[in-house]
């Protein structure tokens, strides 16, 4: 007994299968992709802290999908990076570690959804509720609304990882790039329907208030546009809109398609790069969006790299 429980104490991981020749580009390729998206996501925190008219909700606000993204990518791309030159049979991740890296990268998951559904909020006062917008949005209602969204996602996923961790284990193979709560759960022989179920009116409850709220938000939206004759507050209405509907439809497609995968076992691989490009993906377009999309932000940026290059030409 003691034997079998320390065996299924340490999992062996599949991680990133990658042949030996694809090795070195896949590594080199990952580590570019890592470092582009802590250095955009975290220096555009930095510059929207730093800078105190982008002191505003809306930049704020945003300030909750860059943490989010550097959380989501250093869940998962490191110990993608750990793997590709370890043999599948020398992968080895205790079990713990395992548990630790699947809530973390579920709850980076559904922490995606719910602070756009809160910045959505913010554009829907915004443009519909314009002289109200101040009074409304106050900081007390940006602390509100990112603490809720951060909440509401950790609740979530605590029960969904939680239902899986009550099992035991009889398997330590990780038949994925890493561990994730199906990964949990299929490391069991005892009846997991409690899990199915949950999972179920998880992924309906995340992904239905998630899409219901952002296409009712922008229906409503579009009839303010439509019938206002302003054609300077539709311009910048559409230009803010369009950032945001944009990093949410990359997330929400990157993360449907993962969905419709596995109603096909036999496209398992391509699932799995699935897996892995949702958190690559999204991350490291989100802070390149915003700051070229938003004409505050790249001001501020073309400003401070005209600052850095005058400063360098005098010297």
């Amino acid at each position: 007994m003691e034997n079998h429980s320390f065996n299924t104490d340490i999992l062996i991981l599949e991680g990133l299968k990658v042949s030996p020749e694809s090795s070195i580009p896949a590594f080199v390729l990952l580590l570019l992709i890592y470092i582009f998206i802590m250095v955009s996501n975290i220096g555009l925190v930095v510059l929207i802290t730093m800078e105190r008219s982008l002191h505003q909700p809306m930049y704020l606000l945003f300030c909750n999908m860059s943490v989010n993204d550097v959380f989501g990518a250093t869940t998962v791309i490191p110990q993608l990076l750990r793997n590709v030159f370890t043999p599948i049979s020398e992968r080895y991740i205790h079990y713990i570690d395992c548990v630790i890296q699947a809530f973390c990268g579920h709850f980076s998951a559904s922490a995606s959804h719910t602070v756009l559904m809160i910045m959505a909020f913010d554009r829907y006062v915004a443009i519909c509720s314009p002289l109200r917008y101040t009074a409304i949005m106050t900081s007390r209602m940006v602390v509100a609304l990112s603490v809720s969204a951060w909440t509401v996602a950790l609740l979530m996923v605590a029960i969904l990882v939680g239902l899986s961790v009550r099992l035991s284990r009889c398997r330590r193979t990780v038949l994925h790039p890493f561990c994730d709560n199906a990964s949990l759960f299929k490391l069991s022989c005892e009846s997991i329907l409690i899990n199915n179920i949950y999972g179920l009116g998880y992924t309906v409850v995340l992904l239905g208030s998630s899409l219901g709220s952002v296409t009712l938000t922008y229906l409503k939206i579009a009839v303010v546009c439509l019938s206002s004759r302003n054609k300077s507050l539709n311009g910048k209405a559409l230009q803010t809109c369009a950032t945001h509907l944009t990093v949410y439809i990359i997330m929400f497609l990157s993360g449907s398609i993962i969905i419709i995968l596995h109603r096909f076992p036999y496209l398992s691989d391509y699932r799995k790069l699935a897996f892995i490009l949702f958190h690559v993906v999204p991350p490291a377009m989100n802070a390149v969006i915003y700051g070229l999309q938003i004409k505050a932000v790249r001001q501020k940026i073309v400003i401070m790299f005209t600052r850095n290059t005058g400063g360098e030409m005098t010297q």
